[in-house]
């Protein structure tokens, strides 16, 4: 069944004009150095390679792949040694010419993992994904005939079952979702060929595989339409009614949408229900991995756009091939030159030909109070726009550049990276294929990527006068302008054909209202002090004196808060933070806000939020130095402290209300500290002001304001956590700590101790962990605090279960438990007997579990610390085969979860809930679960949700053993 296509051609990858290493694991772990096979000796080693291979450039931890070498039996306690040496062989066969003590290259150490370094091109299962989504995308744009070329090339990749020379890893969940990449990558192909009219080239492979999966309605709807196809009807109706009597007998249910709607189009005689183009996202189409999810990340254009003829023929001279002919254009220019707004409308004009998405970013370059953003974090959200889970974004930049550039892989997507300060900063966010394109704009010519990566260069030089005038006009309005010609005229000239200031001129002009534009351009001839600062380049232009005449025509309240706005960290802010700034009540606020934006001083990139060109950021900033003394401005920026402290205070206790609370400084006057309705509300907040407070927490570090900053960092841990921003967690953990130390004492650097061991703890740094967790019992217990010491050990357990040392972590919960009975604190005992429950689960020992899950529900009254431990309670029952009495816990879980509305949590839960139903005996309702669980699953937790897809398909096939494994995955809640 794997060798169904013919695969043509060596399978070696010539590089260079020699031959380079490559790795085969869609059949045997093989590896080749040239022509040359690699003896990779005994098959844990090969397992090793295979699983690195199979996570595509990501790093791996050393708890998974200790798990999955010793996959199914328990590790040796030498095992971690053996992985020590497994590498250091690996790295010896694959590496040969390595000089002693250099840098290994293909395996990398990665934190406390490792990670396979390799070209896509040089990896089979790398090459078969990148393929299957370049078919994606062949399809969707209708080119069928590509489409089936390239899958048949994917799927030729197969040479059996994924590591078939490692039989001890034939159930594991990586492996078993791989198979089922495979089982969709092949239904795509049967139904390209089949819409192409070619059934007959495809039927004896649909036959076999609907063979393999009598249950699977998909694979047996898709066998129906290729008999239709071929004229069979009478073998498309047996087909039809064979699968309808298993559902019945085996699982008690009807046939579903899909193959009932292939039926009733052979009743009817209608035309196949073929997957088209535009359905090929329908979950029901095709049961596999996800399509990837489209950004529309594109900032809105400037209201009106003029000129830039030339450079626009440029750009569109890209496309117009119907092949790129560059992979990057870089957009370069003075400040106020029309960069951005030359990047985004022609982005927008051209979205339609990238319908993978279009992603943005403002890379804040040259931002006058701020540092250039780490492209690790633009990184980082540009793989929460395409759909990856938090939990699954890595730390290091190279795995993010690396899972960044597998997610793009075969897509065609448009990459606007704005404001970028150097090659350094731009070059991990490139795409790296000519099917995607990225525009980057730069106040540098960035050379190198002209050199290295072949950039298109467009360098944006003044407004020609034609069409300074063109831009003028259409701004301030044809009738306006015909009026006065000999003043349009000298504006133009006076502005140097620079679009910011043409564009400001212009706001101030329609402001103004009924003012000649003569007068403005006497105003114009007598302003004088071509001023250093803000003069740009040759032009001739002064933008202080530029931004001054929108600035001197404002109001009392807005002037002020403009020149406040100066002192703001950035990248943008909300009317509620601009209110505590300036002291003001919200109404006058808002209404100075307005008038802002309506000058052309300020910007609002989404609705609420208000932005500073970066140019105009300085020019505030001078302003608010030179016109408020300093007492004011020191009160200013107490006031937008508080605001963020307070606000974030109040967001946190709605997030994780079981967590202590701190003591803050009672409000100032004049701020406007906002309040939430609901957990939801908070995470919203959180979410809207992620770069702000970052940006708050640096100014903090940098003024020495220790205070605020360990209060700020405080408020941050939760949201930072769950949300998987892991890197920000360590590095908030870490300032707080030293701030902590100078203003706040030992009590609160344990915490933050604690806090940087958790993020070290998520991205796999678990003996930095360990010793974090060290100084902070030390703290703890310096300062006498139970409770403290309690949590860390809750936490060191989570260190220990993630190396599969359940032994150790029960040890650590159990001396929780004794320590927060010392303490008199119950909830915490609940806390703490549960986790001890939940290790002796996972040590085999169900009936311990139960007693000590049983004891823990009595303890704890908020459903936050009930639902896990109903989950333990389910777990241990349906290990015990009590599995009504596991269904009825693990409802209780679910429904608590939903209460709280942990989504994620109420996801994994309900895939125990299927679990246990369908060892009961209860299909129907573990169907219902399991689709439950991949709904929210699908969108939070991708490895999760293809573990529920795969149980999915299990559900339906006689011969596939279920898959279990969940509770793994659910243990970081117990250890706080």
């Amino acid at each position: 069944m794997w060798r169904w296509v013919r695969r043509g051609g060596d399978t070696r990858t010539a590089h260079g004009g020699g031959w380079m290493l490559r790795v085969q694991v869609l059949g045997e772990v093989c590896a080749w150095r040239g022509n040359d096979p690699v003896a990779l000796g005994p098959a844990s080693r090969r397992a090793m390679l295979g699983l690195l291979a199979l996570a595509g450039g990501q790093p791996l931890p050393r708890a998974e792949l200790v798990a999955g070498v010793w996959y199914g039996r328990p590790p040796p306690p030498s095992a971690v040694n053996v992985l020590h040496t497994h590498v250091k062989h690996l790295r010896r066969l694959l590496e040969p010419e390595r000089p002693a003590g250099a840098e290994a290259v293909v395996v990398r150490r990665v934190g406390e993992g490792y990670a396979l370094h390799m070209p896509a091109c040089t990896v089979d299962v790398v090459e078969f994904r990148v393929e299957v989504a370049a078919a994606a995308t062949l399809r969707r744009e209708g080119r069928l005939h590509e489409a089936i070329t390239v899958l048949e090339r994917a799927l030729a990749r197969w040479q059996g079952p994924p590591l078939t020379d490692v039989p001890a890893l034939a159930g594991h969940p990586k492996l078993v979702a791989l198979v089922q990449e495979r089982q969709s990558a092949l239904g795509r192909y049967g139904d390209l060929m089949i819409a192409a009219g070619r059934a007959a080239d495809v039927v004896a492979a649909l036959e076999e595989e609907a063979a393999a999966r009598p249950l699977d309605e998909v694979a047996q709807a898709r066998l129906m339409l290729a008999y239709r196809g071929l004229g069979r009807r009478d073998r498309a109706f047996a087909t039809y009614h064979a699968v309808r009597r298993l559902l019945a007998d085996d699982l008690g249910v009807d046939p579903g949408p899909e193959l009932a709607a292939v039926h009733n189009d052979l009743l009817q005689d209608a035309p196949p229900s073929l997957p088209t183009v535009e359905a090929e996202a329908a979950p029901l189409v095709i049961a596999g991995v996800p399509e990837p999810v489209t950004p529309a990340q594109l900032i809105g254009e400037v209201p009106v756009f003029a000129g830039r003829a030339a450079e626009l023929a440029l750009l569109d001279g890209l496309l117009d091939a119907g092949e790129q002919t560059a992979p990057v254009v870089v957009v370069s220019g003075a400040a106020g030159m029309g960069k951005t707004s030359l990047a985004v409308h022609w982005a927008h004009r051209v979205a339609s030909q990238f319908p993978d998405g279009q992603l943005y970013v403002n890379l804040r370059g040259f931002h006058p109070t701020g540092a250039p953003m780490d492209p690790a974090e633009a990184l980082r959200r540009f793989l929460d726009a395409l759909g990856v889970a938090g939990g699954q974004i890595p730390a290091d930049l190279d795995a993010l550049a690396a899972l960044y550039r597998s997610k793009l892989a075969g897509r065609r997507v448009l990459v606007v990276l704005d404001n970028a300060v150097d090659v350094a900063q731009v070059r991990p966010l490139l795409p790296g294929m000519r099917s995607c394109l990225a525009v980057v704009t730069s106040r540098n010519q960035l050379a190198g990527l002209v050199a290295a990566e072949g950039a298109l260069p467009v360098s944006l030089n003044p407004l020609a006068p034609a069409e300074a005038h063109d831009l003028l006009v259409r701004r301030l309005g044809a009738d306006r302008a015909a009026a006065e010609p000999e003043a349009v005229a000298e504006i133009v000239q006076r502005c140097a054909g620079l679009p910011l200031a043409l564009a400001i001129f212009a706001a101030r002009a329609v402001i103004g209202g009924g003012h000649p534009l003569q007068a403005y351009a006497k105003e114009l001839r007598k302003a004088g002090g071509r001023l250093d600062a803000l003069a740009v380049g040759d032009s001739g232009i002064d933008l202080r004196e530029v931004f001054s005449w929108s600035y001197l025509a404002l109001g009392e309240l807005s002037a002020r808060l403009f020149r406040l706005l100066g002192t703001h960290p950035g990248p943008d802010i909300s009317a509620a933070a601009a209110a505590s700034l300036a002291g003001q009540p919200l109404p006058q606020t808002r209404a100075a806000l307005t008038e802002l934006v309506s000058a052309s001083l300020l910007l609002t990139p989404i609705p609420g939020r208000y932005a500073l060109h970066d140019l105009v950021r300085a020019y505030a900033a001078e302003l608010v130095e030179r016109t408020e003394s300093a007492p004011r401005r020191r009160a200013a920026g107490r006031r937008m402290l508080a605001h963020y402290v307070h606000t974030a205070h109040a967001a946190e206790r709605l997030l994780n209300p079981a967590r202590g609370t701190i003591e803050l400084e009672p409000l100032p006057p004049g701020v406007t500290a906002e309040a939430f309705p609901d957990g939801q509300e908070a995470l919203a907040w959180f979410a809207g002001e992620h770069s702000v407070l970052l940006a708050i927490v640096d100014q903090t570090v940098a003024a020495r304001q220790d205070t605020e900053t360990w209060q700020l960092a405080w408020t941050l841990w939760t949201h930072l956590d769950r949300q998987g921003y892991w890197a920000d967690l360590a590095a908030a953990s870490e300032v707080a700590i030293a701030a902590a130390g100078r203003a706040a004492g030992p009590g609160v650097q344990a915490d933050a101790y604690r806090m940087l061991a958790r993020a070290y703890t998520r991205i796999g740094r678990l003996e930095d962990a360990r010793a974090q967790l060290q100084h902070a019992l030390d703290l703890y217990r310096r300062v006498g605090d139970r409770n403290g010491q309690a949590n860390t050990h809750l936490n060191a357990a989570l260190v220990w279960e993630r190396q599969s040392e359940h032994g150790k972590a029960l040890e650590h919960a159990q001396t929780a438990l004794d320590l927060f009975t010392e303490d008199d604190d119950r909830v915490g005992q609940g806390r703490a007997r549960n986790a001890v429950g939940w290790y002796h689960t996972l040590l085999g020992d169900h009936a311990q579990a139960l007693a000590h899950c049983k004891a823990a529900l009595a303890e704890q009254e908020m459903a936050s610390d009930r639902a896990p431990i109903w989950d333990s309670l389910g777990y241990a029952h349906h290990k015990l085969g009590h599995h009504t009495e596991a269904v009825r816990c693990f409802q209780h879980a679910v429904d608590l979860y939903g209460e709280i509305g942990d989504r994620h949590l109420e996801g994994l839960v309900l895939a125990h809930l299927a679990e246990a139903q369908q060892a009961a005996g209860a299909l129907r309702q573990a169907r219902a679960s399991w689709r439950r669980a991949l709904a929210i699953l699908t969108e939070l937790d991708p490895p999760a949700a293809e573990q529920a897809r795969i149980a999915l398909a299990g559900l339906a096939l006689a011969d596939q053993p279920r898959v279990s494994g969940s509770a793994v995955q659910t243990g970081d809640w117990r250890n706080g």
